[in-house]
């Protein structure tokens, strides 16, 4: 029971990308592009000849919103030697740049961008950051109009607000779908191994109910003022259909607008992003036993299971546990992280969020930690991630 304590979790759930939707021989698209300031929402304008009267105000808002916002929604359509699948995107600027996610267009030998308005063009990706899964992509031939999503303000993300995904599941694109922010801050696998083969983590993650299947990847998360709050990228799921494809079960994960903010220009920019590095593995949660088992003096903070050799924490003598405990392969006496830069840390995710959306490499944080019952400030140095 104390084993099974330690690794809880998952063994039926699958974290899955959801770009993807497998068909020979079906032409696949998508797109980017630098970001707007809009002073107003882009909605109120009415639709000319749509007859409101019979909408109550929530549907009339989400009605104008689609109209508004879905021709600057695309689909992405990635041609490979072994096959091709679909994916979703949406223009970022007037240069004709398209943000969608990297696993959408993975291994592509071709690219194909779809718009609403029928108009199909050539793609090449100018940019790919495989720990957010965000890729920017330059249309060959630009439409007669390009109709650039606004980005949404990160710091008015609120659980609890209603969400709408626009994108292509299953093939069928310009699918709307709604549903609310379920939490903020979710931390998922990147698609970047470390050198000892595991994966980096990928923060400040929106949890969402809103319906997102496969081919939704690479779409925008709106508000209600038609702004992107979120890229969708991933679900977890239980079900398959017939063709094994992961079917929506209400917990989807949207990449947070903030990391959309710093990533996508330096994409633009130089093909890359650097991440902010801190060398330290930890869990998002843990279970009331092993708290126990480590001899904790609180249940909140990020407790520190290991110390990457050489990297940045190890230098500023942050410790990982090597006590022994009753939980096998849980060791105490590790430091337990519950402030950086007197920000409270409940969960890792609070601090990883921190670093990946306010701090850069070459930044100096001070980790505030209880050691053997005492606190301790500890100023890091952050590297690049290796």
């Amino acid at each position: 029971m104390k084993k099974v304590l330690v690794g809880i979790i998952l063994s039926i759930i699958l974290l899955t990308s959801l770009a993807c939707q497998l068909s020979v021989g079906l032409p696949f698209q998508q797109q980017v592009t630098p970001v707007p300031t809009y002073s107003a929402p882009i909605l109120p304008t009415p639709i000319p000849g749509m007859d409101y009267s019979s909408l109550n105000e929530r549907d009339a808002i989400l009605t104008q919103l689609y109209l508004n916002v879905n021709p600057g929604v695309v689909t992405v359509r990635n041609y490979n030697a072994m096959s091709g699948s679909e994916g979703s995107g949406f223009v970022y600027d007037t240069a004709g740049h398209i943000v969608t996610n990297y696993h959408v267009v993975e291994n592509a030998d071709d690219l194909e961008v779809n718009f609403p308005s029928g108009f199909k063009t050539h793609a090449t990706i100018i940019g790919t950051d495989l720990d957010s899964d965000l890729a920017v992509l330059e249309l060959k031939t630009l439409p007669p109009e390009l109709r650039p999503l606004p980005l949404g303000d990160p710091a008015q993300i609120r659980v609890g607000q209603t969400v709408i995904a626009i994108g292509n599941p299953f093939g069928f694109s310009s699918t709307m779908t709604v549903g609310v922010i379920s939490a903020k801050g979710r931390v998922l696998d990147s698609l970047r191994q470390t050198e000892g083969g595991t994966y980096f983590s990928a923060g400040d993650m929106i949890q969402t109910d809103a319906a997102i299947n496969p081919g939704n990847s690479g779409g925008p998360l709106l508000n209600l003022n038609g702004e992107v709050i979120g890229v969708n990228r991933a679900i977890y799921t239980d079900f398959v259909n017939p063709a094994e494809q992961p079917v929506n079960s209400g917990v989807g994960f949207a990449i947070s607008v903030s990391i959309v903010r710093q990533v996508v220009p330096s994409l633009i920019e130089k093909g890359y992003y650097d991440y902010p590095y801190i060398g330290i593995t930890s869990r998002e949660q843990m279970a009331l036993v092993e708290l126990e088992a480590l001899g904790l003096p609180q249940m909140t903070g990020a407790y520190v299971l290991g110390v990457a050799s050489g990297g940045p924490a190890e230098r500023a003598g942050i410790r990982a546990g090597t006590t022994p405990t009753s939980i096998t392969g849980l060791y105490g006496g590790g430091d337990l992280i519950i402030e950086v830069d007197q920000q409270p840390v409940i969960v890792f995710g609070d601090m990883l969020t921190y670093l990946i959306t306010q701090k850069h490499p070459g930044d100096t944080v001070v980790l505030t930690v209880l050691r053997n019952g005492e606190r301790k400030e500890v100023p890091v140095t952050l590297a690049k991630r290796p």
